[in-house]
This record gives structure tokens, sequence and C-alpha cells, in this order.
């Protein structure tokens, strides 16, 4: 039976042949509904439940768009219950107190195929990054949801008003308000933002902040950031605008005293990253302390978001280094 037919008949699938289905979309539902929430964890839990309901609901497929279709319609409908029921509000004051990093490891299964145009890809890899993640969560839930269908995935304007439940001169002017949005929270210089692969002089900058914050050299530091640098911490409530502000609070924070520090490089939603390890002497090794992701424009550090160390296991970072700082 080819899979066309047993789509067409998926009350008639058993449950182990269903999961089969469904498993084979399961990054990129990941993808969307982190999208939708910017929580790595809640759009674990948000998948699964798409997962139950598609189950559940197996016999409403008459095969009129396609399985993947169908299975997004759900996740999304998933994402704003999630909303309604977590987070009535959408966040404000360009800081997302529920963001989470999501591992370039789990991005690779998305890469874009050789059939993708560089627009493409340039969108798939733009709309992961952090700062669009923040703007996004600044949106209420619908033209959110509106503006991933739309310009994220692609969708016409009558499937998304279909999904809603809502006319398409609605979904229209959802969409333009949606953008609007997105304006007042992306970089200024968002179009030059994103260079691909990492550049020699990505590399290099990233290297000279990770010296610096091994050394805690806040001086060295200092140097790296742009005037208008933006620095916070999820879940810690606090936005630092300005190298004096992030600079101040490093001092306040005691960072400039710290000693046994070791650094491992890394990536995350497609941008450099530097996960930090402090020496904990009865364990007799580096242990996690904090992951810095950075956003870097025109040489210079123009953002840096910080998580806490419980995000390791995640990201797939060593629980710890060796006494010499090695992993």
């Amino acid at each position: 039976m080819g899979v066309d037919t047993r789509l067409a008949e998926l009350g008639e699938v058993d449950e182990s042949a269903f999961a089969g289905l469904a498993q084979r979309h399961r990054r990129e539902l990941h993808v969307h509904c982190y999208r939708m929430l910017g929580s790595f964890e809640d759009a674990e839990d948000t998948v699964q439940e798409t997962f139950l309901r598609a189950w559940r609901r197996r016999e409403t497929y008459g095969g009129r768009s396609t399985f993947r279709a169908w299975l997004y319609r759900i996740a999304t409908n998933a994402c704003l219950d999630f909303l309604a029921r977590c987070r009535p509000e959408p966040a404000t004051g360009g800081e997302v107190r529920w963001l989470q990093p999501y591992p370039d490891r789990l991005l690779d299964e998305l890469r874009a195929s050789t059939a993708d145009g560089p627009e493409a890809v340039a969108v798939a890899r733009e709309t992961i990054e952090l700062a669009y993640l923040v703007a996004v969560q600044h949106l209420a839930p619908r033209p959110r949801a509106v503006l991933i269908l739309r310009d994220v995935l692609g969708w016409p304007a009558r499937n998304v008003a279909e999904l809603l439940g809502d006319s398409v001169n609605s979904v229209n002017s959802a969409l333009q308000r949606a953008r609007a949005g997105m304006r007042e929270h992306l970089p200024a210089e968002r179009q030059d933002w994103t260079s691909g692969e990492e550049d020699a002089g990505t590399r290099e900058l990233v290297r000279r902040y990770t010296e610096a914050s091994v050394a805690t050299d806040i001086d060295r530091l200092a140097r790296l950031l742009r005037d208008d640098v933006r620095c916070s911490m999820p879940p810690t409530p606090g936005l630092q605008v300005g190298r004096d502000a992030v600079v101040n609070n490093w001092v306040e924070d005691g960072f400039a005293g710290m000693t046994g520090l070791g650094a491992v490089p890394t990536a995350v939603n497609r941008q450099p990253a530097v996960a930090f390890y402090h020496r904990r002497e009865p364990a007799g090794a580096y242990l996690p302390l904090t992951i810095d992701v950075l956003r870097i424009s025109g040489g210079a550090i123009t953002e840096i978001i910080t998580f806490h160390a419980d995000r390791f296991p995640h990201l797939g970072l060593p629980e710890r280094l060796s006494a010499e700082g090695t992993a």
C-alpha cells in the first residue's frame, strides 16, 4: 500500500503505523511550535499534544490537504490553546523571560534541500535567530500565528483563514499588523545581521570575547561591545541596554572577581555562543555555569543573551570539563 493510499485511510491505520508517519515531521513541527512559543520545553510538550490530538482525530483527515499540512494545523491550534491558557499576554519591554535556546545540532536535521533558493535558506536561518524569536513573542497570539504561517511557511492567505476560522481579509489585515509590530522590535540592521556561515572576522571576535571572559577582563570585554549593546538573562528579569549599563551590571554582579573559568565554543539558533564552566574544587572539575549567545553586527557584539546551566543538557554540552579544562 503506498503512502498516499495510507494517508487517505488514516482511520484504518494502527497506532504504530500512525506514529511512524507522524514522527517524520517531528523536528519541523517542534521548530514551528518553538517559533510560536519561544520555549524549547513548551514546544516539546506541544508537539506531544499535537500527536495525541492527531491520533484521536485521525478519522477526520479526509485527504483534502497533505498529511504534513494537517499536522501543522493541529500544532498551530495546540500552540494557540497553550498561549491562551498559559500566556494570555505577549511579552513587553524587549525581553522574553521564557525564552530558551535551540541547539544547532537539532536544527541541522532541517537543513534546506539543495532545491531551495537563497531566499528560502535566509528565511529558515533568520527566523530561528533569537532576535527574531524575541520580536515574535511581542505579538498577540493570532497575529503571531498568521505571520509565521504566511511569512515563514509560505501558506496562502486562504489556508491560514481556514485554519483560524477567519476571513482572508482579516488574515491579510493581521499580517500587516504583525509585520509592523516586528519592525518595532527587530534590530535596525536586520537586513545584514546574518552573513550565512561564520566568517573569519566573527570567529576572531568570538575568540577575543571568550579569552576576555575567561580572564574576567571587563575593560577588554567592553571594547568588543557596540554602544547600544543589549544584554539579558532569561528567565531572570532585567534588560540592560547600552555599553555602560551592561558593564555596570557585570561590575555589580562581581564578575571581575571571578576566577577558575573555562569555556567551550558552540552555536545555538544559528548564532555563535560560548558555554562557560566554573572550577569547583570539591568536584575537581569545571562544572556548567552559563552560556552566552552572541549577535554580532558590523564587527561588534550587539546582543548577549545568557542562559543558565540547566540548558546545557538540551544543548548537548559536556556535563563537566576535566581539571585541565578540557571536555
